[in-house]
């Protein structure tokens, strides 16, 4: 296998340092509002490489932190009225949900930073003992020109930054470049104790806190988006290989931007879309194929057209799923073999899920002239399963919910799947027609229109999909 490493710039050989064993950090949502379909794309990339790693027999952790304490979370809590920790529960619970719709599957550990206080101070009071932290005012700040090899992540060096840095201006520290460790706490924020007073921890020391205490001093990944690589992983790398002496991962892995209308999605630009909202509207496997029809590394620009494209090819999926059911057969080794190369290349998704519908394509072709299809049916589900694909077409539990309350509404037990209560309202519905019911008929299909579901009728029977 090859990955793309932002260290260095390079493809390069995956080689963990323990065979078969794969440590892997993700750096996950800032709790501070609704996610979007920035945090989307990020949580389902490193899903896909974490499935992948898997399905290849790795045996892998997988950490995925939440920040719950930081500036902008104090902030927005403010603002609405709520406390920090009120704040960062809410918007967790939803980060979960969405992400669930996504079929993005659980971390092994996900740490928040207010319950990993202690390791926090700890690593700072180590930085403070090898001179490469100090304190001031209740502050503790890093010295960014202390660490040697500041920068060789991002490729900017100190002298660089001065001109248009993002750099946070504050008279206690002795270069503008220092970055804060530990804040002493303002009137109202939330506070712990420390050996330099109340106060909370900095942004970037949560992360090599966590990090280590779970995979310890070297890591073989650590991802995430690329608006991540500086200043924040830079911080990560300066921070952490200044306490232990020692790499802090070997592969960096980053994510490419989601753009709309040409200007990168973030809170910080203010170009957004809700990421729930997207879900709702046409599915979350949709949206997850909307991404993995994009390599991870490359910008993705978000249109109308192409999520709605990404619905119709996802209903594609669908339909040959409900055509071809699991098998016990072995599948096509050509088939597996294909998808392991495009895969072992810094993990192609673009082109393994070309071979998925190239599978499907092949699969019905064989089984309409006779043949038998289980090999590529067999290869078409393991592969599906790599990729996440075997979700449902499902938005967030409110459309769940949406639908067993239609069904139930119209005389029907409540199904176990969203898609079963479609076919079990349009099978209503077919009862309907024949009885020439159409006030009910056309109830029915109403109903299912307000809640994004399109029925079309044609001389070969009735489909459904997402609109």
């Amino acid at each position: 296998m090859r990955v793309f490493n932002t260290l260095g710039r390079v493809l390069t050989d995956l080689e963990p340092a323990a065979p078969a064993r794969l440590g892997m950090y993700v750096c996950g949502p800032t709790v501070q509002s609704e996610p979007h379909l920035g945090h989307g794309r990020s949580a389902v990339a490193f899903d896909v490489i974490r499935r992948y790693l898997r399905w290849r027999g790795y045996d892998v952790t997988f950490v995925r932190n939440i920040t719950d304490i930081e500036d902008k979370i104090i902030a927005a809590a403010r603002e609405r009225g709520l406390s920090a920790a009120e704040l960062a529960e809410e918007m967790s619970e939803r980060f979960a949900e969405t992400f669930a719709a996504l079929a993005v599957e659980a971390p092994d550990v996900e740490p928040r930073a207010t319950d990993h206080i202690p390791e926090i101070i700890e690593l700072i009071e180590r930085l403070i003992s090898r001179g490469l932290a100090y304190p001031s005012g209740g502050d503790v700040y890093f010295s960014v020109r202390g660490f040697e090899t500041y920068g060789k992540l991002s490729g900017r060096r100190p002298d660089e930054l001065l001109a248009g840095a993002r750099v946070e201006v504050s008279e206690l520290k002795r270069d503008p470049l220092d970055f804060a460790l530990w804040k002493a706490a303002k009137p109202g924020e939330p506070r712990w104790d420390s050996p330099w007073g109340p106060g909370r921890p900095g942004w970037h020391i949560e992360c090599s806190a966590m990090a280590m205490k779970y995979l310890g001093e070297t890591l073989d990944i650590h991802g995430g988006g690329s608006d991540l690589i500086f200043p924040h992983h830079e911080n990560e790398i300066a921070q952490s290989e200044g306490a232990t002496g020692k790499p802090f991962a070997h592969y960096w892995l980053h994510n490419g931007m989601v753009n709309l209308g040409g200007e990168k999605m973030s809170k910080s630009t203010g170009v957004l879309v809700d990421l729930a909202e997207a879900i709702r509207r046409y599915g979350g496997m949709a949206v997850r194929l909307l991404y993995l029809r994009a390599h991870y590394r490359s910008p993705l620009d978000f249109r109308e057209e192409l999520i709605a494209d990404a619905a119709a090819a996802f209903e594609r999926l669908e339909r040959f799923r409900r055509r071809f059911p699991p098998t016990d057969a072995p599948a096509d080794p050509d088939v597996l073999d294909r998808f392991r190369a495009v895969m072992d290349e810094d993990f192609g998704t673009p082109e393994a899920v070309g071979l998925l519908f190239d599978v499907v394509r092949d699969a019905n072709r064989r089984a309409d002239a006779g043949g038998d299809p289980s090999a590529l049916v067999a290869a078409f589900h393991e592969i599906a399963g790599v990729l996440g694909l075997l979700g449902t077409s499902t938005g967030v539990d409110d459309l769940t919910q949406e639908l067993v309350s239609l069904a139930r509404e119209f005389g029907l037990e409540a199904p176990p799947t969203p898609e079963a209560s479609v076919e079990a309202l349009l099978e209503r519905r077919r009862r309907a027609r024949e009885a020439r019911d159409w006030s009910l008929a056309d109830a029915i299909r109403g109903r299912l229109d307000a809640l994004g579901i399109v029925v079309e009728d044609s001389a070969d029977g009735t489909r459904w999909h997402r609109r």
